[in-house]
Protein backbone atom coordinates (compact mmCIF):
# COMPACT_ATOMS: atom_id res chain seq x y z
CA UNK A 1 0.00 0.00 0.00
CA UNK A 2 1.13 3.85 -0.88
CA UNK A 3 0.48 6.96 0.03
CA UNK A 4 -1.82 7.00 3.76
CA UNK A 5 -1.58 10.88 3.73
CA UNK A 6 -3.01 10.83 7.12
CA UNK A 7 -6.14 9.33 6.36
CA UNK A 8 -6.73 7.13 9.27
CA UNK A 9 -10.18 5.97 7.85
CA UNK A 10 -8.94 4.82 4.54
CA UNK A 11 -6.15 3.29 6.06
CA UNK A 12 -7.95 1.63 8.68
CA UNK A 13 -10.49 0.26 6.07
CA UNK A 14 -7.40 -1.05 4.16
CA UNK A 15 -6.09 -2.64 6.98
CA UNK A 16 -9.40 -4.72 7.83
CA UNK A 17 -9.81 -5.78 4.21
CA UNK A 18 -6.00 -7.09 4.13
CA UNK A 19 -6.62 -8.79 7.31
CA UNK A 20 -9.12 -11.35 5.79
CA UNK A 21 -6.72 -12.14 2.88
CA UNK A 22 -4.47 -14.81 3.28
CA UNK A 23 -1.36 -11.95 3.08
CA UNK A 24 1.97 -12.57 5.05
CA UNK A 25 3.38 -9.41 5.26
CA UNK A 26 2.33 -5.77 4.15
CA UNK A 27 4.38 -3.00 3.35
CA UNK A 28 4.00 0.53 2.90
CA UNK A 29 5.44 2.76 -0.01
CA UNK A 30 5.80 5.89 1.85
CA UNK A 31 3.96 8.85 2.79
CA UNK A 32 2.32 7.97 5.78
CA UNK A 33 1.49 11.78 5.95
CA UNK A 34 0.45 15.03 4.84
CA UNK A 35 -2.98 16.26 3.22
CA UNK A 36 -5.43 14.75 5.96
CA UNK A 37 -5.97 15.20 9.54
CA UNK A 38 -4.73 11.99 11.35
CA UNK A 39 -0.70 11.90 11.26
CA UNK A 40 0.29 10.78 14.29
CA UNK A 41 -2.45 8.29 14.68
CA UNK A 42 -1.49 6.87 10.92
CA UNK A 43 1.70 6.66 12.30
CA UNK A 44 1.35 4.73 15.38
CA UNK A 45 -0.77 1.75 13.07
CA UNK A 46 2.09 1.95 11.21
CA UNK A 47 4.13 1.15 13.83
CA UNK A 48 2.23 -1.16 16.10
CA UNK A 49 1.77 -3.55 12.84
CA UNK A 50 5.86 -3.59 12.32
CA UNK A 51 4.94 -2.91 8.44
CA UNK A 52 7.62 -2.07 6.59
CA UNK A 53 7.93 1.29 5.13
CA UNK A 54 9.74 3.64 3.23
CA UNK A 55 10.58 6.73 2.94
CA UNK A 56 8.24 9.79 1.21
CA UNK A 57 8.94 13.38 0.07
CA UNK A 58 5.83 14.51 2.98
CA UNK A 59 7.31 12.09 5.27
CA UNK A 60 10.52 13.88 4.89
CA UNK A 61 9.60 17.28 4.74
CA UNK A 62 7.05 16.41 7.86
CA UNK A 63 9.75 15.06 9.64
CA UNK A 64 12.01 18.05 9.26
CA UNK A 65 14.74 16.65 6.92
CA UNK A 66 14.36 18.91 3.66
CA UNK A 67 11.54 21.94 4.13
CA UNK A 68 8.62 22.08 1.36
CA UNK A 69 10.17 24.88 -0.09
CA UNK A 70 8.87 23.06 -3.96
CA UNK A 71 5.85 21.90 -2.46
CA UNK A 72 2.28 24.03 -4.11
CA UNK A 73 0.77 26.53 -1.63
CA UNK A 74 -1.90 23.64 -0.14
CA UNK A 75 0.84 21.03 0.68
CA UNK A 76 3.03 23.15 1.40
CA UNK A 77 0.11 24.56 4.58
CA UNK A 78 -0.52 20.59 5.09
CA UNK A 79 2.87 19.44 5.73
CA UNK A 80 4.03 22.38 8.07
CA UNK A 81 0.78 21.78 10.31
CA UNK A 82 1.81 17.94 10.37
CA UNK A 83 4.93 18.58 11.29
CA UNK A 84 3.54 20.45 14.39
CA UNK A 85 1.34 18.26 15.39
CA UNK A 86 3.89 15.21 15.19
CA UNK A 87 5.18 13.87 18.38
CA UNK A 88 9.09 13.64 18.67
CA UNK A 89 8.94 9.71 18.51
CA UNK A 90 6.94 9.88 15.23
CA UNK A 91 9.08 12.33 13.97
CA UNK A 92 12.15 9.93 15.01
CA UNK A 93 10.28 7.55 13.17
CA UNK A 94 10.04 9.15 9.93
CA UNK A 95 13.60 9.84 9.85
CA UNK A 96 14.68 6.26 10.22
CA UNK A 97 12.67 5.12 7.05
CA UNK A 98 14.82 3.88 4.16
CA UNK A 99 14.77 5.45 0.59
CA UNK A 100 14.78 1.99 -0.82
CA UNK A 101 14.27 -1.36 0.31
CA UNK A 102 14.57 -5.15 -0.76
CA UNK A 103 11.66 -7.27 0.42
CA UNK A 104 13.83 -10.59 0.71
CA UNK A 105 14.87 -11.70 -2.98
CA UNK A 106 11.06 -11.23 -4.14
CA UNK A 107 10.34 -7.38 -4.71
CA UNK A 108 11.90 -4.00 -4.51
CA UNK A 109 9.91 -0.81 -3.14
CA UNK A 110 10.63 3.03 -3.26
CA UNK A 111 8.48 6.12 -3.13
CA UNK A 112 8.67 8.05 -6.58
CA UNK A 113 12.10 6.64 -8.24
CA UNK A 114 14.65 4.17 -7.32
CA UNK A 115 17.03 7.20 -6.94
CA UNK A 116 14.71 10.35 -5.34
CA UNK A 117 11.42 10.22 -3.51
CA UNK A 118 10.45 13.66 -5.37
CA UNK A 119 10.57 12.19 -8.57
CA UNK A 120 7.41 10.73 -10.67
CA UNK A 121 7.34 7.97 -12.52
CA UNK A 122 4.35 8.67 -15.05
CA UNK A 123 5.68 7.76 -18.52
CA UNK A 124 7.10 5.13 -20.37
CA UNK A 125 10.45 7.34 -20.28
CA UNK A 126 10.47 7.65 -16.99
CA UNK A 127 9.76 3.87 -16.19
CA UNK A 128 12.51 3.19 -18.97
CA UNK A 129 14.99 4.79 -16.91
CA UNK A 130 13.75 3.14 -14.00
CA UNK A 131 14.56 0.22 -15.29
CA UNK A 132 17.78 0.88 -16.13
CA UNK A 133 18.55 1.82 -12.27
CA UNK A 134 16.83 -1.98 -11.94
CA UNK A 135 19.16 -3.87 -14.04
CA UNK A 136 22.61 -1.51 -12.47
CA UNK A 137 22.02 -2.62 -9.18
CA UNK A 138 21.07 -6.06 -9.68
CA UNK A 139 18.49 -8.22 -7.89
CA UNK A 140 14.51 -8.13 -8.23
CA UNK A 141 12.59 -7.97 -11.67
CA UNK A 142 9.82 -6.12 -9.76
CA UNK A 143 9.45 -2.94 -7.97
CA UNK A 144 6.35 -1.33 -6.24
CA UNK A 145 6.12 1.93 -6.50
CA UNK A 146 3.63 5.20 -5.25
CA UNK A 147 4.04 8.92 -5.31
CA UNK A 148 1.44 9.53 -8.27
CA UNK A 149 -1.49 8.49 -6.39
CA UNK A 150 -2.74 6.35 -9.71
CA UNK A 151 -2.82 2.88 -9.86
CA UNK A 152 -0.61 1.67 -12.85
CA UNK A 153 1.68 -1.10 -14.37
CA UNK A 154 4.86 -0.65 -16.47
CA UNK A 155 6.43 -3.73 -17.66
CA UNK A 156 9.69 -4.54 -20.18
CA UNK A 157 10.49 -7.46 -22.23
CA UNK A 158 13.63 -6.92 -24.33
CA UNK A 159 13.79 -3.03 -24.58
CA UNK A 160 9.80 -2.45 -24.79
CA UNK A 161 8.59 -0.74 -22.36
CA UNK A 162 4.74 -0.68 -22.63
CA UNK A 163 2.37 1.31 -19.60
CA UNK A 164 -1.18 0.12 -18.14
CA UNK A 165 -3.02 2.44 -16.51
CA UNK A 166 -5.67 1.24 -14.20
CA UNK A 167 -7.89 3.48 -13.03
CA UNK A 168 -10.85 2.47 -10.95
CA UNK A 169 -10.36 -1.23 -11.77
CA UNK A 170 -10.26 -3.90 -9.71
CA UNK A 171 -7.93 -6.78 -11.93
CA UNK A 172 -5.76 -9.34 -11.39
CA UNK A 173 -2.24 -9.04 -13.45
CA UNK A 174 -0.38 -12.36 -13.96
CA UNK A 175 3.97 -11.54 -14.26
CA UNK A 176 5.63 -13.30 -16.49
CA UNK A 177 8.77 -14.92 -15.85
CA UNK A 178 11.55 -13.17 -18.11
CA UNK A 179 9.48 -9.44 -17.84
CA UNK A 180 10.31 -6.48 -15.43
CA UNK A 181 7.81 -4.74 -13.62
CA UNK A 182 7.09 -1.08 -12.19
CA UNK A 183 4.03 -1.28 -10.40
CA UNK A 184 1.58 1.07 -8.37
CA UNK A 185 -0.85 0.47 -5.94
CA UNK A 186 -2.64 3.42 -6.24
CA UNK A 187 -3.32 6.16 -3.09
CA UNK A 188 -4.91 4.56 0.33
CA UNK A 189 -5.71 8.19 1.88
CA UNK A 190 -5.75 10.23 -1.63
CA UNK A 191 -6.82 8.80 -4.14
CA UNK A 192 -6.59 10.71 -7.83
CA UNK A 193 -7.77 8.31 -10.39
CA UNK A 194 -11.73 9.89 -10.20
CA UNK A 195 -12.47 6.68 -7.80
CA UNK A 196 -13.01 7.61 -4.37
CA UNK A 197 -12.19 4.25 -2.45
CA UNK A 198 -9.04 3.78 -1.21
CA UNK A 199 -6.40 1.52 -3.27
CA UNK A 200 -3.54 -1.09 -2.38
CA UNK A 201 -2.65 -4.39 -4.22
CA UNK A 202 -2.04 -7.97 -2.95
CA UNK A 203 0.90 -9.76 -4.50
CA UNK A 204 1.08 -13.63 -4.75
CA UNK A 205 4.65 -14.83 -4.86
CA UNK A 206 3.43 -18.42 -5.34
CA UNK A 207 1.04 -17.51 -8.10
CA UNK A 208 2.82 -14.76 -9.85
CA UNK A 209 -0.41 -12.52 -9.78
CA UNK A 210 -0.87 -9.40 -8.49
CA UNK A 211 -4.57 -8.29 -7.63
CA UNK A 212 -5.60 -4.49 -7.80
CA UNK A 213 -7.80 -3.97 -4.88
CA UNK A 214 -10.37 -0.97 -3.89
CA UNK A 215 -12.14 -0.44 -0.74
CA UNK A 216 -14.74 1.71 0.89
CA UNK A 217 -14.16 3.83 3.35
CA UNK A 218 -15.93 6.51 6.07
CA UNK A 219 -15.14 9.13 3.36
CA UNK A 220 -17.39 12.04 5.33
CA UNK A 221 -15.61 11.22 8.59
CA UNK A 222 -12.29 12.00 6.92
CA UNK A 223 -13.76 15.04 5.28
CA UNK A 224 -15.38 16.63 7.87
CA UNK A 225 -11.52 16.00 10.13
CA UNK A 226 -9.84 17.68 7.29
CA UNK A 227 -12.35 20.68 7.80
CA UNK A 228 -12.57 20.79 11.59
CA UNK A 229 -8.49 20.84 11.78
CA UNK A 230 -7.98 24.25 9.69
CA UNK A 231 -6.74 22.67 6.76
CA UNK A 232 -7.05 23.96 3.20
CA UNK A 233 -10.68 23.12 2.03
CA UNK A 234 -9.09 22.03 -1.07
CA UNK A 235 -8.06 19.18 0.19
CA UNK A 236 -11.64 18.21 1.95
CA UNK A 237 -12.75 18.49 -2.19
CA UNK A 238 -10.24 16.11 -3.47
CA UNK A 239 -10.96 13.29 -1.39
CA UNK A 240 -15.05 14.25 -2.25
CA UNK A 241 -13.87 13.91 -5.97
CA UNK A 242 -11.31 11.22 -5.84
CA UNK A 243 -8.83 13.92 -7.41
Amino acid sequence: MSDIHSNLEALTAVLSDIDEQSVDEIVCLGDIVGYNADPNESITLIRERNIKTVIGNHDSRAAGLQEPANFNAKAREAILWTRNKLSFENKNFLRTLPLTLDIGDDFLIIHGSLDSYDEYIYTEETAAWNFGLMNKRGGSKLCFFGHTHMPGVYAVNGDIVVGVRGEGKEYDLNLRALSMYLINPGSVGQPRDGDTRAAYIIYDTDKATVSFKRVSYDLNEAVEKVSKAGLPASLARRLKEGW
